[in-house]
């Protein structure tokens, strides 16, 4: 069953997308970014219901995904299509969206300030005193009926026997490192194993290319199977028996061949998750980092324990509990989140100072290899990434296709300076392109450089364009990112700046001062103080 219930699971999911949902729903999170970043925080119709269903399939057939990203979608979906409904403008659109997904958050785990905290540090809302109230009213209420139909105990229970020891901590320090070194290989080689599914023309081909990745996995590690919570449950609970059932390890001391099982999972998790997902199924990396955690939490604590003076002892279950606050933090690039998520996660109040260490060392090593999270670096090397950054969030806004001009009089390099001096006569603009017969831009001319010579007629036929035209500044390719651009007009300190295609093709002007007319509209409409 390990080898074909993940298949069918995937092979269900992606069936159900392809011919009923027909779209793309993976990446749930970085779906609401793009969503909040270029689509006016418009999410579709069937969000409401397909990440919901397809990720149920995935998870409940094995797939080694967790359920959090596909709620969180739902969620936000839940805010967007009720926001069209009463006809909301754009900002409170986000507001809505940052509202539902603060909600999943905390419905799901029974944790409303993880819920908010979420809202702020992974969709990145540049939000105002007054607009939390509504995430905290969302995270609350959520929180609250899912303590009313599943009880108030925490989703982990877990009982701390030894209390943490201040002296430990150069160890939670290096766990943290430990975790930002992983997650480096954790997310890279996730987006590559994607990357290279996807590759593959056919559905059927990327289908059986996951299903037999992930099925072998699987049964040679079953611990992969899912989204893995029963098996934290065991480690943090110390039921390290039921770890090891129905495992080529089974019965073989811990520190021996367990812990080589164990780091074996470690490496071979990612496999999982890209085989699902690119192999049809639906799902996010939430689980899957909470589970990385807790096996690097636990192998780092009890190999140490094994290996250092008797004095010194790291108690595994605090320590699995602080690898998954230690990976979240890095994977998620979300350091409160992750602390608040695992304290209300377990109740383990009592570890705050080591969560806060442990968050904050993985999110430093993490952020000295990736700049981004998970969720946000296909949108950001593209351009299209929304952040607490305003300037950078208004530039996501802005399109170059709304900034081009075409107004601009064009002009020829053979033409006579007489012909251009007609030009100028008609014309309201100081910059005049080049281009040739083909429509390849030459240069420009500048109404300033031939200001002392077009007044003498007697030079109306000695001179031509060709000969008093300059070169541009700098060139704007029609498929420049409007970081890119910015940075064009920052060092070249140009106010008109021609655009042209790949074959350098004339495609029209865009000015520094249509930019900064567009920008101030966009901070007044979007980011303007409640």
């Amino acid at each position: 069953m390990f080898l074909i219930s993940p298949a069918i699971g995937i092979l269900l999911s992606g069936l159900f997308i392809k011919y009923i949902v027909k779209d793309d729903i993976e990446h749930g999170v970085t779906k609401i970014l793009y969503a909040i970043s270029q689509r006016k925080s418009r999410l579709k119709m069937y969000n409401l219901w397909a990440s919901f269903v397809a990720s149920s399939i995935t998870i409940g057939f094995g797939g080694s995904v967790g359920a959090e990203a596909p709620s969180v979608l739902t969620g936000s979906a839940i805010g967007s299509n009720l926001g069209r409904l009463f006809k909301m403008e754009q900002k409170t659109l986000m507001l809505l969206i940052g509202c539902g997904s603060a909600g999943a958050i905390a419905g799901v785990f029974k944790a409303p300030i993880a819920g908010l905290l979420f809202t702020i540090e992974v969709l990145m809302l540049d939000l105002t005193t007054t607009s939390v109230l509504p995430l905290l009213i969302s995270s609350i209420t959520a929180a609250s009926i899912s303590y009313f139909f599943t009880g108030v105990e925490a989703v982990f229970k877990f009982n701390q026997t030894i209390a943490y020891d201040v002296k430990n901590i150069p160890y939670v320090l290096l766990l943290g490192v430990i975790c930002g070194l992983i997650t480096v290989y954790f997310v890279r080689l996730l987006v590559w194993i994607e990357n290279i599914i996807n590759r593959l023309k056919h559905y059927w081909q990327r289908f059986a290319l996951g299903a037999f990745i992930l099925g072998i996995l699987v049964f040679f590690f079953p611990p992969l199977y899912g989204e893995g919570y029963d098996f934290i449950k065991d480690i943090i609970s110390n039921q390290y028996d039921q770890i090891f059932n129905n495992t080529f390890v089974s019965g073989i001391n811990i520190f021996g061949g367990s812990t080589l099982f164990l780091i074996l999972i470690i490496f071979t998790k990612v496999f999982a998750t890209g085989a699902t997902l690119g192999g049809g199924g639906c799902g996010g990396i939430f689980a899957p980092s909470l589970f990385l955690g807790c096996v690097i939490g636990f192998i780092f604590s009890h190999s140490l324990n094994y290996l250092l003076d008797k004095n010194i002892f790291l108690p595994e279950d605090n320590y699995s509990l602080i690898g998954m606050a230690g990976m979240m933090s890095a994977i998620l690039h979300a350091p409160l989140t992750a602390v608040f998520l695992i304290a209300e996660l377990t109740g383990g109040f009592a570890l705050f100072l080591p969560l806060m260490i442990v968050s904050s060392s993985a999110y430093f090593t993490i952020l000295f290899f990736e700049k981004y999270s998970i969720h946000s670096i296909r949108l950001a090397q593209k351009g299209k990434l929304l952040t607490h950054d305003k300037d950078r969030a208004v530039l996501t806004f802005l399109h170059i296709n709304t900034l081009i001009e075409t107004d601009f009089q064009i002009v020829y390099p053979k033409m006579k300076l007489g012909d251009m001096v007609k030009v100028i006569a008609r014309s309201n603009r100081n910059i005049y392109p080049v281009i040739d017969n083909n429509g390849i831009l030459q240069g420009i001319v500048l109404w300033d450089n031939i200001r002392n010579i077009m007044f003498r007629p007697e030079l109306y036929d000695r001179f031509d364009v060709e000969r008093f035209m300059i070169s541009p500044w700098a060139e704007i390719r029609d498929d420049m990112s409007m970081d890119e651009i910015m940075c064009l007009f920052e060092d070249s300190r140009a106010w008109n700046l021609p655009v042209v295609d790949k074959e350098r093709h004339y495609v029209g002007m865009i000015s520094k001062s249509k930019i900064f007319n567009f920008y101030r509209d966009i901070l007044q409409r979007n980011f303007a103080e409640d």
